[in-house]
């Protein structure tokens, strides 16, 4: 997963001072967040003075009082730098779904990266080895709906069989299983929503997945 503008690693010293200034937004967003000079001063442990000096163009920030700032207004980094994040493309052609194996499963990914919800076009073969004895648990929710086959779906100690046009949406702290319960495999439309957690590579390969048996 491609780290967010957040997450990604700022610029080092040697850097600050091709930094854009930051001062055309700073009051800006003080004002915008309905702070006054001192009470925002205050919130990010500044003198009224200095924070006005920022706010003129007469002082640089340094990058740990602009992570600060940015946390203040309830902004980024990137915004308080003025940087336009590249608008997301909302249309995944069939062409660039390109399929990817896991342990013998074959998955598509349908939907963008870097958003809190993922979606994948998925499908489990009969058998399947460990895949189909592999018990899950993690944060999230999932949903899934059968567009060919037939599929076993376990929740805790439930057992379901799903059929073409038949759907799921469930908390996925719930021990869940997935496999096959036809002779040619299933096919799915599966969404979930791990974009913000490790356990992403449950469903997509990568780091072994953590093995739970069943309550």
């Amino acid at each position: 997963m491609s780290p967010s503008p957040d997450l990604a690693a700022p610029p080092g010293p040697a850097d600050l001072a091709d930094l854009p200034s930051v001062a055309p937004r700073l009051r800006d967003l003080r004002r915008r967040s309905g702070l006054t000079l001192e009470a925002a001063a205050a919130r990010v442990g500044l003198s009224p003075a200095h924070l006005s000096r920022l706010e003129t163009g007469r002082r640089t920030p340094s990058l740990p009082m602009l992570l600060t700032l940015a946390r203040t207004y309830g902004t980024t980094v990137s915004d308080l730098l003025g940087e336009a994040i590249p608008e997301r493309d909302p249309i995944v052609r069939a062409d660039r779904m390109e399929a990817q194996e896991s342990g013998g499963w074959t998955y598509w990914r349908a939907g963008g990266s870097g958003r809190a919800m993922q979606a994948l076009r998925l499908h489990v073969p009969p058998g399947a080895g460990d895949q189909a004895e592999l018990v899950r648990v993690h944060p999230g929710e999932e949903w899934l709906y059968v567009t060919g086959g037939r599929l076993r779906l376990t929740l805790g100690e439930s057992v379901h069989v799903l059929d073409p046009g038949d759907a799921a949406h469930f908390d996925s702290l719930t021990p869940h299983r997935i496999a096959a319960a036809s002779g040619s495999g299933v096919d799915l439309l599966f969404m979930h929503t791990l974009m913000q957690s490790g356990a992403t590579e449950l469903c997509l390969g990568g780091a072994a997945p953590t093995r739970r048996g069943m309550p």
